[in-house]
């Protein structure tokens, strides 16, 4: 079961300890992390906003994504482009107004960054320091997960959740809403391992390895890493990429969360009690 420690199966209803300390901290300080990341790493590329493929990549070079403005019929616009489709953003990204009603042609508005302002050091300085708390947080709580058993026990794939009829069962569950009750809300669909197993073991060490992948200090110890991802433009393409995909597990994340009842699960990820959905009351609370 998912962090539960229940001898029996408990009733709908009954409030059960399901997540454990170590996983609600993590929970908590990565969010912080994850946050303060996105918005100092967005306030980076506001730098350079575009991406290349290979080792070298400057203006002139053919980006395949790019945020940026330009000007049409005498009015400017801001724009998004991935190889040649290009949307209008104006307003909202590559041209916006900041409070004081000044245009501004930049990537990522002020709402978004960190700091608020333009300033290249100051979000490397933001970005570097939480990278090392990424860094060595994953580390420790993959290592708690390894020794308490969270990862055999709830992330785990097993051969009969691996086939395709499996997948799609939980595929059309999710798509209908469908969320189990009882004890069965206790253990992870197999889209939710496979999601948690997606960060934990492919999004989070890649962003950290493609990190030190774009750093020039990183050749003098390890020049095979930037080697590995095709170039040092490469590796921060992959980094843009993988934190989208960061987001897009947020978000759906959440939406998962507000329609699987909110308060119960932001209970359970904050004390660590949760109430097993299917019942209208509450029964005794288990063994804690």
């Amino acid at each position: 079961m998912n962090d539960a420690e229940t001898a029996t199966q408990p009733d709908p209803g009954a409030i059960v300890r399901r997540h454990r300390l170590s996983t609600r901290l993590w929970h908590a300080l990565n969010a912080v992390t994850l946050l303060v990341m996105l918005m100092s790493g967005l306030m980076i590329f506001n730098a350079h906003p575009r991406l290349y493929w290979g080792e070298y990549g400057a203006n002139f070079d053919p980006a395949w994504f790019q945020i940026g403005s330009g000007a049409r019929a005498g009015q400017p616009f801001g724009f998004v482009q991935l190889t040649d489709t290009r949307i209008d953003t104006t307003g909202w990204l590559g041209l916006w107004k900041d409070p004081e009603g000044v245009v501004q042609r930049r990537a990522f508005p002020y709402w978004i960054t960190l700091p608020s302002s333009y300033s290249l050091a100051a979000a490397r300085i933001w970005h570097l320091a939480f990278a090392l708390v990424l860094a060595f947080a994953l580390a420790a709580y993959l290592l708690v997960s390894l020794v308490n058993g969270h990862v055999r026990r709830d992330i785990h794939v097993t051969r009969r959740e691996w086939a395709p009829r499996a997948i799609w069962h939980d595929v059309r569950d999710h798509a209908r809403l469908r969320f189990p009750t009882g004890a069965a809300a206790l253990r992870y669909s197999v889209l939710q391992k496979l999601a948690y197993a997606g960060v934990l073991f492919g999004l989070l060490p890649a962003m950290i390895a493609t990190g030190l992948a774009m750093s020039p200090g990183t050749d003098a110890w390890a020049p095979v890493l930037s080697e590995v991802f095709g170039g040092r433009q490469s590796a921060r393409s992959v980094h843009f990429l993988c934190a989208a995909g960061l987001v897009g597990f947020f978000l759906v994340h959440m939406a998962m969360v507000l329609l699987s009842g909110p308060i119960n699960q932001l209970r359970a990820i904050v004390t660590g009690r949760f109430r097993l959905p299917g019942g209208r009351t509450a029964r005794v609370e288990e063994n804690q």
